[in-house]
């Protein structure tokens, strides 16, 4: 079966029955508004057989890269995800998965799980330019603007002690 594809005939035939599953696959497209996936997604599972259908549980483990927000340096982060999640051979829109024939097809279960992680606004994990110089620049303090009159609405900042 290729990529996310898992055969679980066995499964359906047996109630109880367990199986672990590893899997590993790019998917293209996988990209939030600032952050993407390029590589490949590995998941590792439990298939576990129930009256209801298939639970499955797991980890997904990828990597993003992106830009930071705010330097717009480059940005390279592993994301470890948890999952449990139920197919069915008559899903519930949004709820569940669905078991076509005798397969299930983890694609999607993982594109919801990494997309929902995947930052929308990414920034580096250390400050990447202090407060005061934020601070600054919003407040219009640059060498041009330091002969220009204060603007009396950051009066309240000019206040505030920086650390």
């Amino acid at each position: 079966m290729p990529g996310f594809r898992i055969d679980v005939a066995d499964l359906l035939a047996h109630p109880g029955a367990r199986r672990d599953v590893a899997a590993s696959g790019a998917l293209d497209g996988l990209t939030a508004s600032a952050a993407s996936v390029p590589d490949a997604v590995d998941v590792s599972m439990r298939m576990e057989r129930i009256s209801e259908g298939i639970v499955v549980r797991g980890t997904v483990v990828c990597r993003w890269v992106g830009q930071c927000s705010y330097c717009l340096g480059d940005l390279a982060e592993p994301l470890t995800l948890h999952f449990d999640e139920l197919f069915e051979t008559t899903p519930i829109e949004g709820e569940t998965y669905p078991i076509v024939g005798y397969e299930i097809d983890l694609e999607q279960l993982v594109r919801d799980a990494v997309l929902l992680e995947l930052p929308l606004a990414p920034h580096c994990a250390e400050p990447c330019r202090s407060d005061a110089e934020l601070l600054a620049e919003l407040a219009g303090d640059d060498d041009e603007s330091r002969d220009a009159p204060a603007d009396p609405r950051w009066a309240a900042l000019s206040e505030l002690e920086i650390r």
